[in-house]
């Protein structure tokens, strides 16, 4: 049994975050995420612990030996993404009967906030970390530090580099880019020409430029496909519009826009204002808005990593980790590309958080 504590929500999550709630109050639409009690395990994940990718089922521990107390950093909670990985990690640790808190560095330009919350957390003698990591480089001394005092530290969600912790989970973001890209040319007549500018997110956060790269490996199979322009920068809504305003007036020519799920929220607004029905808008990764502008019709496709899970499977391996347990040093979910024809297919209790949730920060075990 556990308990969990609301947080203020204006205290830790700023205008962006508030918009996705709004957001997800008025998601009643055709699809929406299932109910808290759906059972997410097994799950189908690839094991690519060995360095090879092997198709597999995590099925987590029943529960924990112990109350462990368990810190988590989050690069941001902006949007409904990281949202949904919050709601895994706060209902696997209730699951698991461990303690948790959460903290949100506020954005990917802050890597010096979250490098302080780590200390902070190594500060509050935790029994694991887990760490959604604004940058992998960035964090590798403060990964050799808890190594060094014995704390276990678990990488989610972002990528990191080849062996930096004991145990990770997170997608393959170039297959995660690839899907994309082959949704993008699935659904493009033959001889029809793709002006396209990409919108990857930060540079230097990895996922950002391996999402890019996926992408432009399956685009490059169309010989009409021409990348314009790869504009990286923040992924908040804010940033993405100027960035997408500054491409529509250097770029006249473009008629596909590629990248983040803010930037297709922000390209749907855009491209109406400025009169151009013919772009096409595709998202490398989902969120609550992203499956409402799906339904909608307003972006052509959308691609999923599963992040609910991938919150789920953090937890779990922290406790592994603790008590010494086989895991799964590198665990990655099956990318997937959704459009209109797929998303009935898709298991929306391991991609968004339920719409009724509110944001948690805190767990303490019974």
């Amino acid at each position: 049994m556990t308990s969990t504590t609301c947080l203020s929500s204006n205290r830790f999550r700023p205008i962006r975050c508030a918009l996705g709630l709004a957001a997800l109050a008025l998601a009643a639409t055709a699809m929406t995420p299932a109910a808290a009690d759906t059972s997410w395990f097994p799950m189908k994940v690839y094991d690519a612990s060995s360095g090879t990718p092997k198709a597999a089922e995590y099925t987590p521990l029943p529960k924990a030996e112990k109350p462990y107390k368990l810190c988590v950093l989050f690069p941001h909670m902006k949007d409904s993404f990281w949202v949904a990985v919050a709601y895994g990690i706060v209902k696997q640790a209730e699951a698991m009967n461990v303690n948790m808190n959460l903290y949100e560095a506020g954005g990917y330009e802050n890597l010096p906030k979250q490098l302080s919350q780590f200390d902070d957390c190594m500060a509050s003698g935790p029994d694991a970390i887990i760490v959604g990591a604004i940058s992998g480089a960035g964090l590798s001394k403060k990964f050799e530090e808890a190594k060094a005092k014995g704390v276990p530290v678990v990488g989610v969600t972002n990528p990191l580099p080849p062996n930096a912790l004991p145990a990770a989970n997170y997608v393959d973001f170039v297959a995660m880019g690839e899907v994309t890209g082959e949704g993008l040319l699935a659904q493009t007549k033959p001889g029809d020409k793709l002006n396209i500018v990409t919108f990857p997110g930060p540079a230097g956060s990895g996922w950002a430029e391996s999402f890019n790269e996926g992408f432009k490996k399956a685009i490059a199979k169309n010989s009409n496909a021409k990348i314009l322009s790869e504009k990286f920068g923040d992924s908040g809504v804010a940033v993405q519009l100027q960035l997408i305003q500054d491409a529509l007036q250097a770029h006249p020519s473009m008629n596909v826009i590629w990248g983040t799920a803010p930037t297709a929220e922000a390209a749907i607004g855009a491209v109406a204002e400025a009169g151009r029905s013919d772009l096409k808008i595709v998202s490398s990764y989902e969120n609550q808005a992203m499956l409402d502008a799906l339904n909608r019709g307003d972006i052509l496709a959308f691609a999923t990593q599963y992040p609910v899970g991938e919150g789920a499977i953090a937890i779990d391996q922290a406790v592994r980790l603790i008590e010494k347990k086989p895991v799964m040093s590198l665990v990655q979910p099956a990318a997937a590309v959704i459009d209109k024809t797929t998303v009935p297919k898709l298991q929306m209790d391991l991609v968004l958080a339920p719409a009724s949730w509110t944001p948690v920060y805190s767990v303490k075990a019974k």
